[in-house]
Order: C-alpha cells, then structure tokens, then sequence
C-alpha cells in the first residue's frame, strides 16, 4: 500500500535526487508554530512528486510504500534507542492512523483545506506534528525497521473499524477525551485514563539513568517541564498577546474565566474578558495558541491573578488524547510489552492485521 506524504511547502523547492533512489530536501521545517520550530535538511527514499499549488508556491511529496514509511515516522516520534516495546507499540498506532486517513480518502472524503478541516489536499498526511513526524532517513536505523516488521499490517481496531489513534507527548497524568480537542465525536477506545507513567518519568529528568535519554529525540529532550509548568504574563503582555495571537482587540485583559473542561481537566472553552469586549475561544489548541507566543504547553493550567500579573500553572504537553509517548516510554522501561502499552491508552481495542 502507497501513502502521499506531503513533506514540506515553500515558495521553491530546494531537492537533489541521487542514483540510489533517495532525495535531499532542503530546509525542511519542523516543528511548526510549536516552541521547537527549526530547519534541516533531510534525506527520503521513494518518488518524489512536486505539487504546484495556487498561491505559485510548491509542495513537495513523498509516494512511498506505507511499511517504509513508518520505518521514519516511529524514529521521527521518537528514538530508535528507545525499547523495542515502545517501537513496536508506535509503529501499530502510526500505521492505524496513517491507514485510517488512506481509507477515509478511499471512501470519498475529500479535504476543503490544508490543516483547518484536518485534512490535506494532494496528499494522505503531512510530515510534521499536524499528523505525525516523518523526517526521512537520517534518524532511521535496524530498530526502527526491526520494530516494524515485528509488527507488520497489524492496526488497531474497535467494531472492525481501524481506530483513531491519536497521541501526545506527555498526558500530565490523564489523558483526555477526542471531542475535547476535535469534533463533537465520541470514540468509546478514547476514553480518559490515568496515566501514572509520564509522571515517574518527570521524576528522572537529569538522571543518568533515565528512560527519556534513550526515548526521546534530541530536540525533544531539550523540554524538561513537560509534565508540571508555571507560565507568567503581565497584564500588559498578555493583553497584547492575545490581540496579536487571535486579532481580537480585548484591550486590557482582566479575567481568563475556565467554562469548559474536559476529564482530564484540560479547557476547552476559555471566557477572556477584557475592557473593550468579552469572547469565548476554544477548543483546546486555539486557546494553547492564544496564550503562548508559539504555542502552550497544553490547555490543562488553573489561572491565577494578582494586581500585577496572571500565572498559569498547567500539566501535560500536547492534547493528551490517546497514546502518552512519555508514559508509553515509561511503561516499556519498566517491561510492559507493546499490546498492554496499547491497550492501556485506547481501552476497548483489538489488534488486528490489515493489509
């Protein structure tokens, strides 16, 4: 089974194609809007396809077989020193997603836009963390691809239908629900649970021993808060923020008020009250995005002010919906194999192979 890919977009495309197969993009951005946002260049393997899109700038994607593919993505997630359980456990989630996309195409779904509608135009799924990590070769070795064949076509399903297997970095200790976050849709394997893993994790930071020195990339490592942080703003540098983030004239802001949580407590319906208007904003990533110059950690914080300033004190890094790559990470470190890490995090599903 081929998958689209669609790597990168920009005004043009900077590729060099080589004899063996591969090709180089240039200048490749990850990360996008998040506070890890960079560029590199990155080798592929497959064909490589150049869109021509309306605005006059260029896609690049990538038509590969969806086995190789994976290979990438589960070494993109995370890293290929992490224990082969948690490969095994990622390279069955990405497949289920990846796949789920391909038969939603299949069966006529067609996307109006790029990322707004949670689809693509041109291609199955993008490269970064809108849908998942795929950075091509160069972070890809034996493990990964020994993680993927030892999980060849196998997905995961509830009522025979592949699962939207959603992940996250680090839940905070409960992950929350698929409609929180997405469409008013309720998926019953996307229940919350407790997620005690990411925490005992959090606790090794620093150490010499800890599992996240061997699970996670380089640049996501560079993250230390991830699962208890403190954020401040003036009242001045939140108003302005906020203005400039959503281009909403609040003035001066003088209340954040929580009207909607979700059951691991992350908001999903924020009431901003300023002196010249009051809006209610959501769901969660819109509001991650209008709190952070790049983008929140999570929407899970309790809002405190004072005459001078309002502090967010929050848990978790990303949505939190399904699969915790930090508690999973945890969890194989301390010998759960790949089909309890998944049942663990998506109750209700079954492994099966689709090819």
């Amino acid at each position: 089974m081929k998958i689209r890919v669609g790597i990168m977009t920009a005004p043009k495309i900077e590729a060099e194609q080589y004899d063996n197969g591969t090709f180089l993009l240039k200048n490749v951005r990850i990360g996008i809007d998040f506070h890890w946002d960079r560029k590199e260049d990155q080798l592929f393997e497959g064909e490589l396809e150049i869109m021509h899109n309306a605005d006059g700038s260029q896609t690049a994607v990538n038509i590969i077989d969806i086995e190789d593919y994976l290979t990438s993505v589960i070494s993109s997630e995370m890293s290929t020193e992490s224990p082969i359980e948690l490969l095994k456990a990622h390279a069955v989630i990405s497949r289920s997603f990846a796949m789920r996309l391909i038969e939603r195409e299949k069966a006529g779904f067609k996307a109006k836009s790029n990322f707004e509608d949670g689809g693509h135009i041109g291609f199955h799924v993008c490269a970064d963390d809108h849908c998942q990590r795929y950075e091509g070769l160069y972070r890809r070795n034996e493990r990964a691809v020994e993680a993927v064949r030892a999980t060849a076509h196998e997905v995961l399903t509830y009522d025979n239908v592949i699962c939207d297997t959603r992940f996250s970095k680090c839940c905070g200790g409960k992950s929350e629900e698929f409609e929180t976050c997405w469409d008013d849709v309720h998926f019953p394997y996307l229940e919350s649970v407790e997620c005690p893993y990411c925490g005992r994790a959090a606790q090794t930071v620093g150490q010499k021993d800890s599992p996240l020195k061997y699970s996670l990339n380089t640049y996501d490592q560079e993250t230390t808060d991830f699962h208890d942080w403190t954020v401040r703003y003036t009242k001045q540098e939140l108003s302005e923020l906020i203005c400039r983030k959503t281009g909403i004239d609040f003035g001066e802001v003088t209340d954040l008020i929580p009207l909607k949580r979700g059951k691991s407590g992350r908001i999903y319906a924020l009431e901003v009250r300023g002196t010249k208007r009051t809006e209610v904003i959501g769901k969660e990533l819109m509001i991650r995005k209008a709190l952070s110059p790049s983008c929140l950690y999570s929407s899970w914080f309790d809002v405190e002010k004072t005459d001078k300033e309002f502090i967010l004190t929050g848990h978790g890094w990303g949505h939190g919906v399904g699969l915790c790559q930090i508690g999973a990470a945890e969890m194989a470190a301390e010998g759960f194999t790949y089909d309890q890490i998944l049942y663990h995090y998506y109750p209700g599903s079954k492994l099966e192979v689709r090819e």
